[in-house]
């Protein structure tokens, strides 16, 4: 009886049918992600479609009039006569196209009122194109720019922070596989194609169930299916690299792949410098997109996805630093009957890094792994219009390789693998999305995650000062370490009148893979571990309140939202912590508590000849240890006081627009010398408070013109002009102390900066 009053049990019963099908696009045949599909004739009636298109609405018989919309998507009218059970496939057409006799004129913009996820963030790809850039567009370094809470790790850098979390708690799925690092080209961007993507979400908070191992946020990217239809190649040519993209239907209407790769050209203009070390020096990337699919009847269909890339950067022939990821998925959707809807995963990721020293018999190498092999169902069932549920589970095997040392004759070090750690992650999940009134929505469920650290390797057990106490050979697929819990979420959406609403969110997640690092900035060689007997998960719970207003029929949107997030076994060093190479790495490791809170702002026009935004975050990120700073709450290095940017499109005509964006932000906490010893005639740095000092404040501003050449039925092209940094201002990488040439015994800080005026010119074409 319960179950029946929380799922709204109708006490009548009445004939009902179900209508059901896909939504694409009807230029390639791609699914439209996230469309939404309402009922005219009943207030409040609808469903949002899956990640792979899918819909299902269940009506009393009777006449209908169904709507279709999608961003950047005309709207669709389809009258429809359900006397039975009805199967309706649609096909919509994008704003630039010409608009057909069915298609709505009116509002095309998708309200996201109701939503009850109001922490999740959505890239448009397509206007992301047109946005100012450092080297070409990228989905991380928009969102990390211009959105609120969403904070880049600092110039020359793909990492971000949300919400007050690490650079290792934002979990980034690339078709439902991990991506461990991702950054090309020592980070000045990242390695996803915005060619090869259809679809970028990022949830802040309030993640579903079906979302889990990390902490603080997830980015779910989708790769494109490849054209349907027709042949289509598209690409670009620009300063600093290069790319070309390829599709076409494998079989029309049923079938279709995807081809996408880059490459730097840096090199080549390396080769010709008259200086021999600077000739033979590397600096490349690579990378590579691939996905195939395939619809082998009604109730089936087929994926087929992989990412390759790898970064090579070389100073010579004495240093040598490579790393990158691979990634493949296997897909199989099923639909059982027109409610429920099941899809099947086999995935594979691997991220490695290598950098070497010397040549020959005087070279010295360093390689570490991770790599994961991931099974995943998931099932999703149409209870009814007011009902979405969601069941699932996955298993995951990890393999880490800490560190595996190379050495030459010649270097009197001694070569050595480091011990491998094996892991197995597991979790089950459900989930549903209700809509309880016309006003309110709900998502809700809970996830139960494990985590099982096992052999064959090496039980390490320490004391509090970090000495190693006992050391236990453990075989293969035992337990050394068994970890579990229950995380709920729950999140929501009240409509106070047809232009404003309510959000509540909250949710707990555990993090069972931690990443070491000790620079102020991500790199390619920070260290992955897991947990284990002597380190603990990571848990986060965070609460976040939000008001949600829009104006002129959602042409202006603004929010107003408040977060607060508590965090228990954060992982820093022992002061003095040795890193390189350290099989007892874990003795030397420090568990604490974490807190991080904050008002975030947001003001978006996104329609008109002029759209653009305005995004504020004021916010504090703190950490307490009992073996740092007196046991006080200090600042974490991601603490950032005020975070602001402004960003706006003027289009001057269908061809031309132009594009500013200014960035401000405070500088982040850091810790430096508060004096010195001379010991010996060397001089040593004496260090007091963790993080208690600020780099200076960080602002930019950046300037785009986008040129579209005239398109003909067959081919198509723009320009891309960009200038970052344009007032060229000297903004601070790092801060280093050295004494000063004038007298030694004092001490001057040196400021490095990366970047003060940097065009880009880019050409992109499609045919």
């Amino acid at each position: 009886m319960i179950c029946l009053t929380f799922f709204g049990f109708n006490g009548y019963t009445q004939e009902k049918f179900t209508v059901s099908g896909h939504v694409t696009d009807n230029a390639n045949g791609e699914d439209l992600i996230g469309a939404q599909v309402r009922v005219a004739e009943l207030e409040g009636v609808g469903v949002v479609v899956n990640e792979y298109g899918f819909y299902s609405l269940t009506l009393e018989k009777g006449d209908y009039t169904l709507v279709f919309r999608s961003i950047g998507y005309a709207a669709l009218n389809e009258k429809i006569s359900l006397n039975q059970d009805l199967s309706l496939d649609i096909k919509l057409t994008s704003e630039d196209d010409v608009l057909g006799p069915m298609v709505v004129k009116g509002d095309t913009v998708v309200n996201t009122l109701d939503d009850a996820d109001g922490s999740k963030l959505t890239v448009d790809l397509g206007k992301i194109k047109e946005l100012p850039v450092l080297i070409e567009p990228d989905p991380i370094y928009a969102l990390t720019q211009y959105e609120t809470s969403i904070k880049s790790a600092g110039e020359g850098n793909a990492g971000f922070y949300v919400r007050g979390g690490g650079l290792d708690q934002n979990l980034i799925l690339l078709d439902e596989a991990p991506v461990y690092n991702p950054s090309h080209l020592l980070g000045f961007f990242s390695v996803f194609n915005s060619d090869a993507l259809k679809d970028v979400d990022l949830y802040k908070g309030g993640m579903l169930p079906e979302y889990g191992g990390r902490t603080s946020s997830v980015m779910d990217i989708r790769m494109k299916d490849g054209n349907k239809e027709k042949l289509g190649v598209s690409g670009g040519i620009g300063l600093v690299s290069s790319r070309l993209t390829v599709e076409a239907p494998i079989k029309k209407g049923k079938g279709s792949f995807i081809v996408s790769g880059r490459r730097s050209l840096v090199d080549l203009f390396l080769g010709l410098s008259p200086d021999e070390t600077i000739s033979q020096s590397k600096l490349f990337f690579y990378d590579l997109n691939l996905k195939a699919n395939y619809t082998l009847g009604k109730k089936d269909r087929i994926y087929l996805s992989g990412y390759f890339g790898r970064d090579n950067f070389g100073f010579g022939s004495t240093f040598g630093l490579t790393w990158g990821n691979a990634t493949g998925t296997i897909r199989w959707n099923h639909l059982f009957n027109n409610r429920l809807f099941s899809n099947t995963s086999f995935i594979y990721s691997n991220y490695d890094y290598k950098f070497s020293f010397g040549e020959d018999e005087d070279k010295v190498g360093l390689e570490s792994v991770i790599r994961d092999w991931n099974f995943k169902q998931d099932y999703s069932y149409y209870l009814n219009n007011e009902n979405s549920m969601k069941i699932g589970y996955n298993v995951i095997h990890h393999t880490i390789e800490p560190g595996n040392l190379e050495a030459g004759e010649n270097t009197g070090i001694i070569a050595q693998d480091a011990i491998k750690k094996y892991s197995l992650e597991g979790a089950v999940y459900i989930q549903n999305e209700q809509k309880v009134s016309n006003r309110l929505n709900l998502g809700y469920g809970l996830r139960y995650s494990f985590f099982n650290y096992m052999g064959d390797g090496v039980k390490y057990e320490f004391d509090e000062t970090g000495e190693m106490t006992s050391e236990q050979e453990v075989g293969a697929w035992e337990t050394i370490q068994f970890y579990h819990g229950l995380e709920p979420r729950f999140s929501s959406s009240y409509r106070l009148n047809p232009s404003s609403s309510v959000k509540l969110a909250y949710n707990r997640n555990y993090q069972y893979l931690h990443l070491l690092t000790n620079a102020t900035t991500s790199s390619p060689t920070d260290v992955w571990i897991n947990s284990s007997n002597n380190v603990k998960p990571q848990i986060a719970d965070q609460i976040a309140l939000g008001y949600f207003k829009n104006f002129k029929n959602n042409m202006y949107q603004t929010s107003v939202e408040a977060y607060y997030k508590d965090m228990q076994n954060v992982i820093d060093y022992r002061t003095g912590a040795d890193i390189f190479l350290n099989n007892e790495l874990e003795g030397d490791l420090v568990y604490g508590d974490g807190r991080a809170y904050g008002l975030e702002l947001s003001v978006k026009k996104t329609q008109g000849k002029f759209t653009g935004s305005l995004s504020y975050t004021i916010s504090k990120t703190e950490r307490q240890f009992d073996e740092i700073n007196d046991k006080q709450w200090f600042s974490a290095r991601q603490d950032r006081t005020h975070d602001l940017s402004a960003v706006g499109t003027f289009h001057v005509n269908k061809k031309v627009s132009i594009s500013a964006a200014w960035i401000y932000y405070t500088g982040d906490a850091v810790t430096f010398p508060t004096g010195k010893y001379l010991i010996d005639g060397q001089v040593v740095p004496y260090y007091t408070e963790r993080n208690g000092y600020r780099m200076p404040d960080y602002h930019r501003l950046d300037l785009a013109v986008n040129w579209k050449r005239k398109k003909t039925e067959k081919f198509e092209s723009s320009w891309n002009f960009s200038l970052y940094n344009a007032y060229g201002r000297e903004n601070a990488y790092s801060i280093s102390f050295r004494p000063s040439e004038d007298n030694p015994i004092q001490t001057e800080a040196v400021q490095l900066s990366l970047f003060r005026w940097v065009p880009s010119v880019t050409y992109n074409f499609k045919f």
